[in-house]
């Protein structure tokens, strides 16, 4: 779910950053997409970002939007940071009430997800976050979209990241408890 989470906190970002520079509201029109792992690995495709179904580049320019991606990338932590205490579960819970809503009404909505990469993105054997299809049987397709050089490079990181933190379980028997 957390691919869920920063995808809306993306869309969030977008909303407010059009809405302080063209004084349009897009409420719930604005469809952002961020693969990848949960925290600074993760990668926010502005390219397959819209807005009332047109590119994001009409409402924004890329200075803008590589801001977005900072905040995006950094967007829990600050959440953390204001709670001190405690977890922020509302934006979770909600996250997965979509998800299961999804699988027990045979939606086939997709959102993107942890899943369990066995070739795509030319990747196996690693859990990331991608867009996924869910219904009545779970995850009933994984979409790759076509990434350009430098997503395919953050992409790869956040794969390394996983796999890096893998490693470190696998050294200190996590696993075997």
């Amino acid at each position: 779910m957390s691919g869920i989470l920063d995808s809306a906190r993306m869309a969030h970002y977008i909303q407010e950053a059009i809405y302080n520079k063209h004084k349009i509201e897009f409420g719930g029109q604005v469809r952002a997409q961020v693969i990848g792992g949960h925290g600074d690995t993760m990668v926010p495709l502005p390219r397959f970002t819209t807005v009332a179904g047109l590119p994001l580049t009409d409402f924004l320019d890329w200075n803008e939007i590589n801001e977005i991606v900072a905040k995006t990338k950094n967007g829990g932590a600050e959440i953390v940071r204001y709670l001190q205490t405690g977890s922020a579960y509302y934006a979770p819970a909600k996250a997965t009430s979509l998800m299961v809503e999804s699988i027990l009404q045979d939606k086939k909505l997709v959102y993107p997800c942890a899943v369990m990469l066995e070739g795509e993105y030319a990747y196996d054997d690693v859990v990331s976050g991608v867009p996924v299809m869910l219904g009545a049987r779970g995850v009933e397709q994984v979409f790759a979209p076509s990434l350009d050089a430098e997503q395919d490079r953050l992409f790869a990181e956040s794969i390394k990241s996983v796999r890096e933190l893998i490693t470190v379980l696998n050294q200190n028997n996590f696993f075997d408890t």
